[in-house]
């Protein structure tokens, strides 16, 4: 009998989850509009392009690479899929302004915001110029803020909304030779926390995400000796890979992860512990 009872117990608890992990699917997703800045490659469109598969309204931003946001709508759009680009510098307010209000045109307001956009840069301390330091925060941050104010509007009206920040790593740790970025990356996990606490009163959650080294174009760069190396500092001895941190921002973005708010997950394979 005890036997039978926790079988029930067990088939019940595995329904209930189910029930629950298919709100995440197009029946959740149906109307509602999420924005991926920096989506044309990497991370980003990744992260763009699970969300489409997931039945959202998908705003692809991208700022120096119309060709591949390009590329990556028309694969989605081929699906059935609703996606569209949106050029953009995030560190230019009016540019942004600009994105939202084509968005609002073409989907309506943007009900879960990925501020993905970002750039990295290598450079001893002393060498990083004023003009170097200016740009790798304007976008990195004030991209992130800019965004911030032009989704949030919708958001509180609605009492409802999703922010993901792309941060790093190095956002935690800090890295030699990345200062700036690392500085940068740090900040956006400030901005998480204190923009937690003063939108949790108007239903809306803010996360952070800050992924491991992840096999991309921007690692691209890195010779195999030092990929090797970076391998071997991970415990799950691999890199990380797009769709990795995707799937987690999709996770903070669902009805899931409603009780998850000013918190920074970190995919890295136990690269930081």
């Amino acid at each position: 009998m005890k036997r039978n009872l926790f079988k029930n117990l067990l088939t019940n608890c595995v329904r209930r989850f189910i029930l629950k992990d298919s709100t995440v699917g197009k029946g959740y997703a149906m109307n509602k509009t999420v924005l991926v800045t920096g989506a044309s490659r990497g991370i980003g469109a990744a992260i763009a392009g699970t969300f489409a598969q997931m039945g959202y309204q998908t705003a692809i931003n991208y700022c120096s690479h119309p060709q591949q946001a390009e590329q990556l709508v028309s694969g989605l759009t081929g699906q059935g899929l609703r996606a569209a680009a949106f050029g953009a510098d995030v560190s230019d307010r009016e540019q942004v302004a600009r994105m939202f209000s084509e968005i609002k045109r073409e989907f309506g307001g943007v009900d879960i915001l990925v501020n993905n956009a970002g750039v990295a840069q290598q450079k001893l301390f002393t060498d990083i110029t004023e003009e170097e330091w200016d740009r790798l925060f304007a976008v990195n941050v004030k991209g992130a803020f800019f965004c911030c104010q032009e989704a949030l509007p919708h958001m509180i009206h609605h009492k409802r909304g999703k922010i993901v920040n792309i941060s790093s790593i190095w956002g935690l740790t800090g890295a030699s030779c990345e200062v700036h970025y690392s500085a940068s990356k740090a900040a956006l996990i400030g901005l998480t926390k204190a923009l937690a606490k003063e939108l949790g009163p108007s239903g809306i959650q803010v996360n952070c995400v800050a992924p491991g080294v992840i096999d991309t174009e921007m690692n691209a760069a890195l010779d195999a000796e030092t990929i090797e190396a970076l391998k071997e500092e991970t415990p799950l001895g691999t890199l990380g890979t797009g769709r990795d941190i995707a799937e987690t921002v999709a996770f903070l973005a669902s009805d899931r992860a409603d009780f998850i708010t000013g918190q920074t997950i970190s995919p890295n394979g136990g690269f930081v512990i």
